[in-house]
């Protein structure tokens, strides 16, 4: 989540770049998100070998690698030509990793519910402040390694699943240099009239939400319908409302902005980074060993049948206010 800064205190194989060996896609319908095999990515999106995944460096290069091998196993077909979605940003080649699973419905699948997160990271950190034991690989495990880990698990658990709408699956670069990955997607899907029904990011989910009633908060929970119609789909209360998400203005902090921008469409983030309940934003100390496996099981296992409803149902229930 960029700019948070201003309000807070604060292995790579012989093979290409993130090429790594999957376990066989379990194409049941009865899909079972695992915590080995949310480690796994984990482990890997986060290593010092990806060197904290800067937009342009070789370590965002393996990670995108990584998601075009998950997504070509489990047969998800690439949105454009290739699974890269390219863009230019100070003088380096940017590129959101886009796979696509078409509807069934001959007039809803042209109805797109776009699945999001983004996949960079800040790099390695060059102030000797920031240094710790001579670690200066920001690792970005929580920030969004898991966010990521959440798109390619979704694209697990639809590519068995046939839904009436089309489901986008994106991880976005260049958020952390302001946004600038969803940006170009918004912006070239809006020239391309595609037809959007809404947007979902996913940020900072690694660790649980401490002392609410709700599984995750959503950015702009006022701005659309999206909240209630969600819980009522899962009958439980999945997703709620965080006041420093507001006081904070963090619906225009993360990728699901710029669709809502250029769209004109309910386009929100759910998180359970809280401000306090993870002390390593932007942090070297950002890595795997601090982050809660069963609880992204839980979640995933509670948000993904409320997307697939909301896929499913016959008229559009997610509006903006």
């Amino acid at each position: 989540m960029i700019y948070l800064i201003a309000f807070v205190a604060i292995t790579a194989c012989a093979q290409k770049p993130g090429t790594k060996a999957l376990n066989s896609p379990d194409k049941s319908e009865n899909y079972e998100f695992q915590e080995s095999d949310i480690k796994k990515s984990l482990q890997f999106l986060s290593s010092d070998e990806l060197l904290g995944r800067s937009t342009g460096g070789e370590g965002i290069e393996a990670a995108a690698n990584y998601a075009e091998d998950v997504f070509k196993a489990y047969q998800l077909k690439p949105y454009y030509t290739s699974y890269r979605d390219s863009f230019e940003v100070k003088g380096k080649t940017g590129y959101n990793v886009v796979a696509f699973k078409e509807g069934t419905d001959p007039q809803l699948k042209n109805e797109i519910i776009v699945l999001g997160a983004h996949y960079d990271h800040i790099g390695v950190l060059t102030e000797s402040a920031k240094i710790i034991n001579k670690d200066s690989i920001a690792n970005g495990a929580n920030d969004n390694a898991a966010g990521s880990v959440a798109i390619l698990e979704m694209a697990k658990y639809f590519s068995s699943r046939d839904t009436k709408r089309s489901i986008m699956f994106v991880l976005f670069s260049a958020e952390e240099l302001g946004l600038l990955g969803s940006t170009h997607l918004a912006k070239r899907l809006k020239k391309e009239e595609a037809s959007v029904y809404f947007m979902l990011n996913f940020e900072m989910i690694g660790v649980p939400l401490p002392h609410q009633d709700y599984l995750a908060y959503l950015t702009g929970f006022e701005n659309s319908t999206l909240a209630e119609k969600f819980n009522q789909k899962t009958g439980k209360n999945t997703f709620g409302f965080f006041e420093k998400a507001k006081s904070f203005q963090l619906f225009k902090r993360s990728d699901n902005y710029p669709f809502y921008q250029e769209l004109n469409v309910p386009a929100q983030t759910l998180c359970t980074f809280d401000f306090e309940n993870y002390p390593y934003y932007h942090h070297v100390d950002d890595e795997i060993e601090f982050l809660d496996m069963k609880h992204m099981v839980r979640l995933l296992e509670e948000v993904a049948p409320g997307i697939e409803a909301l896929a499913n149902e016959k008229d559009k229930s997610i509006r903006l206010k």
